[in-house]
Parts: C-alpha cells; structure tokens; sequence
C-alpha cells in the first residue's frame, strides 16, 4: 500500500490535494457491470497518471463512481475531470456500448454535472486556528 501521506514534489511546487470525485452516468442509470469496472479502473490511472495526479481509491455502485484521486496544483480540477469523464466514455463506447445502449440513450455516456470535495489534511478549524494564531511582524 502507497504511502499517501507524503507530500508530492513538482519543479516549483510541494502541495498535498486530495480529491473525492463522484461521477454518474447519464440519467443516474445503473449501467455498469464488473467487467467494465475492472476495465475502467486501470484506464483512469493511467489518465490519472499521464496528467500528472495520482489515482488513490476506486470504488463502484451500478449507477456511480467514487474516486480518490491527487489533482496537481498546476492542473485545473475541472479539466483534470473532463479529460477522465472524455477518455473513459470513448473506452467505454468502443469496449461496452453493446451493455450501455440498451440502459441509456443517445450519444454521452456521462452526466455533465459531478461532485468534487477536497479532503485529507487536518480538520478547516485547525488550519483557522493555525493561520489566526501565526506570529505578527513585529515592526
């Protein structure tokens, strides 16, 4: 298991963002199937990966996907989503869309709405307190 508290080094940057991202398929549909799933989950990490973050968990219900992922503070958390929400769907509709037509109509495979929380570090109070609390110049 992968140490996921350490802190990720870039050029010009050390930061530590953890993301919880919650994706649904068109219309909240129960679309997926295990076979997808253990073919969607190393595709994402490999996205993940090509952009710089990190894919931390993967978990599935039949109508939405739960990710942990680390989001590089130079990537655009918006478009870090839309680049996994466009890889995935193309995979999708080449490998599954036999399975996925019959449950969803048209040509988008993804809801355009998603739910992205950031998480981990220490609870907001204690980084108030920690930021109220810093030592004023003196002068």
């Amino acid at each position: 298991m992968q140490d996921i508290s350490q802190f990720r080094r870039g050029r010009t940057t050390i930061s530590k963002c953890f993301y919880h991202l919650v994706l649904t398929p068109k219309y909240r549909r129960d679309v997926f199937t295990s076979a997808m799933l253990n073919d969607l989950e190393p595709l994402i990490k490999e996205t993940c990966e090509q952009m710089g973050g990190e894919l931390i968990e993967f978990g599935c219900e039949d109508d939405h996907l739960h990710l942990m992922l680390v989001i590089p503070p130079s990537k655009s958390a918006s478009n870090f989503v839309g680049k996994l929400k466009g890889k995935s769907a193309h995979f999708l509709r080449k490998h599954h869309w036999d399975a996925v037509k019959k449950k969803l109509w048209g040509e988008h495979f993804w809801s355009p709405s998603y739910c992205i929380i950031t998480c981990g570090g220490a609870p907001l109070d204690i980084v108030r307190r920690y930021v109220e609390n810093q030592t004023k110049p003196s002068t």
